[in-house]
């Protein structure tokens, strides 16, 4: 994990573009919430400032990026409205060479992100090797369990136990592989706000390594 304070001198010009910007429904992912466009510039910039310490944490140089995706997002599901999959804990790719970059334009107030550890498989990562024994004992606990609660995971619960928690806190940037299993931390008094000046607004990155 990378964790950097302080990342951009004016983030505020960021969440200017946001509140300008029209944000859609997510419907095909793991994210609850809504999404909008980032300006590409924003990707050369965290390749820029971030490159190096990125080589030196994960053994992934700048020069081996084959593709790169980013995004601005709220968190703006209700509870009652999860999918089963967006309660518990998720990967984003069973690739180990694809890195998420979350980049917080918000209060710590909003919540931070949390990593897990699957209680049966005893997993804190999903890659291709993994897949297949990970998705067979999450379907043998639906069948046995039930369904996960219609509620955010935010710590400990029957299936999984937390191994990290990284608070919330403005203008942070968190960098992990997309493996890992984890979850924004969504509490009881969240409040859902759809404005990006007082909602839960994150630029969220994915890069792709060869």
């Amino acid at each position: 994990m990378i964790v950097v304070d302080n990342f951009l001198s004016s983030p505020e010009v960021l969440i200017d573009y946001a509140a300008e910007s029209v944000f859609d429904s997510v419907s095909d992912t793991f994210y609850p919430g809504c999404r909008a466009p980032i300006p590409p510039i924003y990707c050369f910039a965290i390749r820029a400032f971030l490159g190096r310490v990125i080589g030196e944490v994960f053994g992934l140089t700048p020069g081996n990026v084959t593709g790169e995706l980013s995004h601005f997002s709220l968190v703006t599901t209700l509870p009652q409205a999860l999918k089963p999959v967006q309660r518990m804990p998720h990967f984003d790719t069973t690739n180990p060479k694809q890195l998420a970059v979350l980049h917080y334009l918000c209060e710590a107030k909003h919540g931070g992100t949390s990593f897990y550890r699957h209680r049966h498989t005893r997993f804190e990562f999903v890659d291709e090797a993994r897949a297949p024994t990970y998705a067979s004992a999450v379907t043998k606990e639906v069948a046995t369990l039930g369904a996960t609660p219609a509620t955010y995971i935010c710590g400990d619960d029957a299936r999984y136990e937390r191994t990290y928690s990284f608070p919330a806190a403005f203008n942070r940037v968190l960098i992990y592989q997309s493996i890992n299993l984890h979850s924004a931390d969504i509490g009881t008094t969240f409040g859902f706000g759809s404005n990006p000046r007082l909602g839960r607004l994150t630029a969220n990155s994915f890069f792709f390594y060869r």
